[in-house]
């Protein structure tokens, strides 16, 4: 019974009790039996006590426990679930509260799952991204612009742009894309250190349903390499354009000569009519190059592997260059395991011991020593290349498989060099999945390490 002094039902018994009271003095006040009446009191009491209880049970109650899963839920513990039987209107209510519940739970784990998904594309793109709202706040920025400007997430949220970024490209486009409501892009320097990157910038104005600007957002991108290969693009066809006018100045300058002089003096015309030769063959050498390096490049580029013996390589291309060597009078030592099995593209490595050592030969002085040697390191089958020529400085060295670089600029083109050789022996090298090491030092000569897979 301790449900009937619950404070739901405290003012019904109160107004029980005054009523029945109200009735008892009435009935007195006619004269009847004094235990007549306190009987008839008490057992009228006890019977509305006990309607009061079921009514309690019935419906005050289960409604209460509503009201408690109600609130459960408008905070958010949508696991909250209610159960009653008293009634089939109680349980029908039960019911749909219930199937509420479990559909907020659902929805809730489902916005839950899209904003994790969501927050895992933002924080792993590979661009820099910025929320920024009408007033120039911060909202967001992802873990690669962190990366890229440094601090933390909590310096950047919630600040104005202009107070913790001092990039000013950045300040001019996103005024720019608030002033003008279009997408805005810029190209800016930002240096790390010693190191110099080139950042693109795309902003673009966020609208309401109302086409009200809101904010902005803007995407980062790290278009260093994009930079350098434009660069090296530059760089390539300047200097074929260069490389290919000597000789064909040379050519147009002997030919035109012999056209308008005739060929009266046989010695000078033979004179023109070599150098014309000698040009041309150049050209030819530097065509070949540009061909063997653009089909190496090519994306569908694919060696025609087959196994072969070292002795095999080495007698067809050997005797020529010890010949030319012989020529300078250079000390030409070799060493080589003529009974290495390789599978590689014979032609290929062939074209880098020839571009090795003509370099070699080219590059040392007469009565100077060169070493060739060609044997087995664990996985990998070791060309050693050496020689006592000019060597090279350090800060070279990393630049000397670019096409075109040369040390020595004049001494290269005497030495008929296209400035190709050494690019084309790295991509050779790279193809078959090898590594190649240089060691050098000037006046003191270079050793070229070249490891390709067995």
């Amino acid at each position: 019974m301790k449900e009937l002094f619950s404070k739901a039902l405290i003012p019904y018994i109160f107004a029980i009790v005054i009523s029945i009271g109200a009735s008892g003095f009435i009935i007195w006040q006619s004269d009847a039996n004094i235990f007549i009446l306190i009987s008839m009191l008490i057992i009228e009491i006890i019977f509305l006590l006990i309607v009061l209880s079921l009514l309690f049970t019935k419906y005050v109650k289960p409604i209460s426990k509503v009201t408690h899963t109600i609130n459960e839920i408008i905070k958010g513990n949508f696991n909250a679930r209610f159960h009653s039987s008293a009634s089939e209107e109680i349980g029908e209510l039960s019911l749909k509260i219930n199937t509420l519940a479990r559909s907020m739970s659902e929805i809730s784990m489902h916005e839950q799952m899209q904003s994790e998904q969501l927050s895992t594309l933002i924080d792993n793109m590979q661009s820099g991204l910025v929320l920024i709202d009408e007033k120039g706040y911060l909202h967001l920025v992802n873990r690669k612009f962190i990366s890229m400007f440094g601090k933390t997430e909590k310096e950047y949220k919630g600040y104005l742009y202009y107070n913790v970024l001092e990039i000013e490209k950045f300040h001019e486009t996103v005024q720019n894309t608030f002033l003008y409501e279009r997408n805005m892009k810029e190209v800016f320097v930002h240096r790390v250190g010693l190191e110099k990157r080139y950042i693109e910038i795309i902003g673009a104005p966020i609208f309401n349903d109302r086409n009200l600007l809101k904010g902005a957002v803007l995407v980062l991108y790290d278009v260093t390499e994009l930079k350098k290969l434009e660069k090296t693009r530059k760089d390539f066809v300047a200097n074929v354009s260069h490389e290919i006018r000597t000789p064909i100045t040379s050519i147009k300058g002997f030919s035109e000569t012999l056209l308008e002089n005739g060929t009266k003096d046989e010695e000078v015309t033979k004179e023109f009519l070599t150098i014309i030769h000698s040009e041309s063959h150049r050209l030819q050498l530097l065509i070949e190059d540009l061909l063997s390096l653009s089909r190496l490049e090519r994306d569908d580029f694919r060696l025609v592997l087959n196994k072969f013996r070292a002795g095999e390589m080495i007698d067809e291309v050997l005797p020529a260059l010890k010949h030319k060597a012989e020529k300078k009078h250079l000390d030409f030592s070799i060493d080589v395991d003529c009974d290495i099995i390789l599978k590689a593209e014979k032609e290929r490595l062939k074209q880098v011991i020839i571009n090795l050592l003509d370099n070699a030969i080219n590059y040392t002085p007469e009565n100077g020593n060169i070493e060739f040697h060609l044997g087995q390191v664990k996985d990998y089958v070791h060309i050693k290349v050496a020689d006592t020529g000019l060597g090279i400085e350090q800060k070279a060295i990393p630049r000397i498989f670019e096409r075109f670089y040369r040390v020595d600029k004049a001494r290269s083109r005497n030495t008929g060099g296209t400035g190709l050789g050494l690019a084309i022996v790295k991509h050779i090298v790279e193809v078959h999945e090898g590594k190649i090491e240089v060691e050098s030092e000037v006046n003191k000569g270079t050793t070229i390490h070249v490891y390709i897979p067995k």
